[in-house]
């Protein structure tokens, strides 16, 4: 089996961070850091070290490089930990030397972007660790920050957690506000609708259903749908639940899972547990970037602001 970093590799989309990365600098330098333009001389040069204050799993690597590279197109940057990766309290994570002034432009946004997506692979990483040796498989969900959703998708994948479907256009779910509007609350109709929504998908289209009563269970199974969320479900019910579907849809996990409960959710045998806090209730990991400025003289220095 490849490791992590191997798997990782290359599954984070350089044109969606670049994206990502103007937005960010735009909303913080919309006309530059004048404080950097009347304090650093234009030619001076900085080594930052990305120190982390307290252990973690690393997440967002290539994030901090990109962000250090789009500001000056020269700087040397080198990660010395793999995205993937745990890491201790004072461990050097990345330095980089460049234009001093760029660094500093890049340093918040960099910052910003890396200790959320380490906090995210670290919560994961907590969360499969407790599942370990049963079947379930931890997801996020598509409660994600909007527009940093390829970047937590891939933070959670970095603390070795899968991702659900990415957006509203990869798979039918069917949640307990559709099925309201669609059978009135009636687990007698739930099949004859469900079947008829699959007749208009293609045969690659995955198909959930959420059921949120023991009674429904039944009627969606009837409909050969692939996979059952069962919502806020007490342990008793998983366990059976996951009986009564006996292997003929995946099933599903979602609602009151925390760290003290998320063993015992996996030990009824779900397949899959889907927390939306991987990604909504996360703190930003506590990352810091120490600067050394090495200053080379300069006879126009270009510190300070134009005449007029």
């Amino acid at each position: 089996m490849p490791s992590r970093a191997a798997a990782l590799a290359g599954s984070l989309p350089e044109a969606a961070v670049l994206a990502v990365l103007r937005t960010a600098l735009q909303e913080d330098a919309p006309s530059g850091d004048i404080t950097s333009q009347v304090l650093i001389p234009a030619q001076a040069r900085a080594t930052a070290v990305l120190n982390a204050r307290v252990p973690g799993v690393l997440s967002g690597g290539e994030v901090f490089a990109a962000a250090m590279r789009l500001t000056d197109p020269g700087a040397v940057v080198e990660l010395l930990v793999n995205d993937g990766e745990a890491f201790a309290a004072g461990t050097a994570l990345a330095r980089v030397t460049g234009n001093a002034r760029a660094v500093l432009l890049a340093e918040r946004v960099a910052l910003n972007l890396v200790q959320r997506m380490s906090a995210i692979a670290t919560k994961t990483a907590e969360f499969v660790a407790l599942v370990a040796g049963t079947r379930a498989r931890i997801t996020d969900t598509r409660k994600t920050t909007p527009g940093l959703r390829v970047l937590e998708r891939y933070a959670v994948r970095c603390g070795g957690g899968a991702n659900h479907r990415f957006s509203l256009s990869d798979a039918v779910l069917a949640k307990d506000n559709h099925l309201a509007v669609l059978t009135g609350g009636d687990p007698a109709k739930l099949t004859a609708v469900l079947l008829g929504a699959k007749a208009q998908l293609g045969h690659t289209t995955h198909f959930e259903v959420e059921v949120d009563t023991m009674e429904q269970i039944k009627p969606v199974l009837a409909a050969g749908v692939d996979t059952i969320m069962l919502d806020n479900f007490s342990l008793a019910e998983l366990a059976a639940g996951v009986g009564l579907v006996g292997g003929r849809a995946r099933v599903e996990a979602s609602g009151n899972v925390n760290l003290s409960t998320v063993a015992d959710i996996a030990a009824t045998g779900v397949d899959v547990i889907s927390i939306g806090a991987l990604t909504h209730s996360v703190t930003a990991l506590d990352l810091g970037l120490d600067i050394e400025l090495d200053v080379e003289p300069a006879v126009d220095s270009g510190a300070g602001p134009a005449a007029g």
